[in-house]
């Protein structure tokens, strides 16, 4: 592999590492193969092969998590693992996909697997640490490699409480420093980065309740439990009162997704479930938001004389990019690409479990610009059209090489 391509520093320094045209065709072609075949979380195990290949095929020497797919990778390092200290830098990618239809048409890489799709852009942020790593382990050789480089590749992001933990639980951060992710975002031209210091996503949670009364017949409300009538009044009430107990600015909603009671229209039931989220902007907040949806939920369902049968599970807290580390994806893509080609974005409502690394080690995510320069429409995260112009590998692998060689010279 040549990297010979260049690019200009301040005070006439050169940063080396620039994608070679041979290696950015044949990334394409791995995230096409990848979105052909999206796995679930914690069933990837051709992806992981797959990644491991490659990674072997370029000396490398991946390791499996303890769970069975998903894999660290180190570069730079003379032993099977480095114990120098935490001074490496992490690029983290995640590698499942969602149980969703794809609903392309036309399109030659479609999913070929029924009701999967990689509709979230894992498939890119895979190619692209997979592409840094190709082009880092060809600097090492080179002697151009500053300090070590670990590269994760994580499993089921998508699952609550997220993947992160297992890496976290098989090593992935021992001697690591600090780490950066990108996650794509269709309303970003391919080209450009949005940052953001602090929150950049927001927390959040899984509630799952079950209502229970004796029931009866409609005709004899005043006689049982109207368990319709409570469901109704735990949707509407309970995020009224939430919204009471919290600063309004830590942004906390809770959004309905499923609610079920009864079999006929004459027949007050027994059981009612309901299910949805709780979206937290704030760190703070959420780490209160348990007792307190709890107890507003009980509040509710005792009114009504409803039992009430809560699982709320913890999902993730909200990504809080490290002013340090984002400024270091700032020098990174200026360097690379120019001041123009980073923007600032907005603190998303969408969770990412990015986020539990960051309860150990500074870093940051980018917001990888995916949308083609000039189209209208949008694709969003988590539809089955969702697709993305795939000249962003470039410029995610020449911002993962340039963020770890800057790093490397700081």
């Amino acid at each position: 592999m040549s990297l010979e391509s260049e690019v200009d520093l301040p005070g006439g320094a050169v940063l080396p590492g620039a994608l070679p045209d041979a290696l950015r065709a044949e990334l394409i072609a791995f995230r096409r193969d990848m979105h052909m075949h999206p796995e679930l979380g914690n069933q990837e195990f051709r992806t992981t092969a797959a990644i491991k290949e490659r990674l072997e095929r370029a000396g490398l020497k991946p390791r499996v998590l303890a769970v069975g797919t998903g894999l660290v990778c180190d570069i730079g390092v003379e032993g099977e693992q480095w114990d120098g200290g935490p001074s490496m830098l992490a690029l983290r990618a995640d590698i499942d996909g969602l149980p969703i239809p794809d609903t392309k048409t036309d399109c030659p890489y479609r999913s070929t697997v029924p009701d999967r799709a990689h509709a979230c852009g894992h498939d890119v942020h895979t190619t692209v640490v997979l592409g840094a790593g190709l082009v880092l382990a060809e600097l090492h050789r080179q002697g151009a490699l500053p300090r070590p480089v670990r590269l994760i590749f994580q499993p089921a992001e998508e699952v609550l409480p997220g993947g992160a933990a297992d890496a976290i639980k098989s090593g992935a951060l021992e001697g690591v420093g600090a780490i950066i992710a990108v996650h794509c975002d269709p309303r970003v031209d391919a080209g450009r980065i949005g940052l953001r210091e602090g929150p950049i996503t927001s927390a959040c949670d899984r509630l799952e309740i079950g209502l229970d009364g004796p029931g009866g017949h409609t005709a004899r409300p005043h006689l049982t439990t109207d368990l319709v009538t409570a469901a109704a009044r735990v949707v509407t009430d309970v995020p009224a009162l939430v919204g009471r107990r919290f600063d309004s600015r830590s942004g906390l909603a809770i959004t309905w997704g499923r609610v079920e009671s009864g079999h006929a229209p004459n027949v007050i039931p027994q059981h009612a479930e309901l299910s949805g989220t709780v979206r937290c902007l704030d760190l703070e907040a959420w780490r209160q938001a348990p007792d307190v949806v709890v107890a507003a939920i009980d509040e509710v369902a005792n009114l009504h004389r409803a039992k009430s049968e809560i699982n709320y599970v913890r999902g993730v807290p909200p990504v809080v990019n490290e002013p340090g580390v984002t400024e270091l994806l700032r020098e990174a893509m200026i360097v690379r690409r120019g001041v123009e080609s980073v923007e600032g974005t907005e603190q998303s409502l969408g969770g990412e479990d990015f986020s539990w690394y960051l309860e150990h080690v500074p870093g940051a995510m980018a917001r990888l610009g995916v949308r083609t320069p000039g189209e209208r429409q949008v694709r969003d995260l988590h539809q089955g059209d969702f697709d993305v112009d795939e000249s962003a590998i470039t410029v995610g692998v020449e911002l993962f090489t340039a963020a770890a060689l800057v790093n490397g010279l700081r």
